[in-house]
């Protein structure tokens, strides 16, 4: 990705920051206003979804920074921190809303439903454009952004529930689907920020990603001609994007050229049917 790329997306994300901050308030105002739990509990989630991408154009930043002698790979890691945080975010939002909503149940107060209806509207409208901004600023490739989006879709489903709990407010006089709007928002945003979390200490942890089997890897190379047997392989990812591989492979008895051939070809199939460009592959002979 392009350094003129990253400006760009970059300024999308702080269009939707600016964005997501104004809602924030415009909903703490509204749900005070209102007594209604549930359009506060959207405005705390609109605040971390402006904190995610704060968190998300700062990662990246530092991300794009080259290797030195101490940062040998690079910053790279500072976007899978990034996410880390704002996993982390989402769930303790999560968590807090629930022991809200808990005590709003045992104390219940009227709430405005039309204040409610017509502010999470204007939510919904708000939360599908950011999205939509941080979508473009490079979700479908970058974890870190995705992450960010993540908060800014669910969101826009909270929403949602909010308007639908206004209504029920209005017609119905059903004041208890705040809080159950506010323990559905609760518990999905506590699903999706678990999700996130388990993938960054996997990573963190320089667990095999998923899709990476070491057992193919190993009956991989071992099939290719010249080598008796792969070990000692091991998969770990830098970031969201970059696979890294190290492996031992035993060679039948042949001179320095041929088995430098050989090397080649393991480090080429490594590339091209498992996606690993670098790779390190330690030779013996039998």
């Amino acid at each position: 990705m392009s350094h003129s790329h990253n400006h760009g997306s970059d300024g999308k994300l702080s269009i939707a920051v600016f964005i997501n901050i104004l809602l924030t308030l415009a909903q703490i105002i509204g749900g005070i206003i209102s007594g209604s739990l549930s359009l506060i509990a959207d405005a705390l989630h609109n605040l971390s979804d402006a904190g995610a991408i704060v968190v998300a154009i700062i990662a990246r930043k530092i991300g794009n920074k080259g290797s030195n002698k101490t940062m040998t790979y690079g910053y790279k890691r500072a976007e899978i921190i990034g996410v880390l945080i704002n996993s982390t975010s989402l769930i303790a939002v999560g968590i807090y809303l629930i022991i809200e909503s808990v005590g709003k149940y045992f104390n219940p107060t009227p709430i405005d439903g039309w204040i409610v209806f017509w502010i999470a509207g204007i939510a919904l409208v708000i939360d599908l454009a950011t999205a939509f901004l941080t979508y473009s600023a490079g979700a479908k490739n970058n974890m870190n952004i995705r992450a960010a989006f993540i908060h800014n879709i669910s969101d826009a489903l909270a929403s949602v529930v909010v308007i639908i709990a206004g209504l029920l407010i209005i017609y119905f006089q059903l004041y208890i689907f705040d809080v159950i709007a506010t323990i559905g928002i609760s518990l999905y945003v506590i699903y999706h920020g678990c999700i996130l979390l388990k993938k960054c200490i996997m990573i963190i942890m320089q667990a095999a990603p998923d899709h990476i089997s070491i057992e193919e890897i190993e009956n991989r190379l071992a099939s290719i001609n010249g080598i008796k047997s792969a070990n000692h392989i091991h998969v770990w990812q830098l970031d969201d994007e970059k696979l890294f591989l190290e492996a031992h492979i035993i060679l039948d008895r042949m001179d320095n050229e041929e088995c430098e051939k050989v090397k080649n070809e393991a480090k080429l199939i490594i590339k091209n049917d498992f996606g690993i460009s670098h790779s390190t592959v330690e030779t013996r002979l039998s």
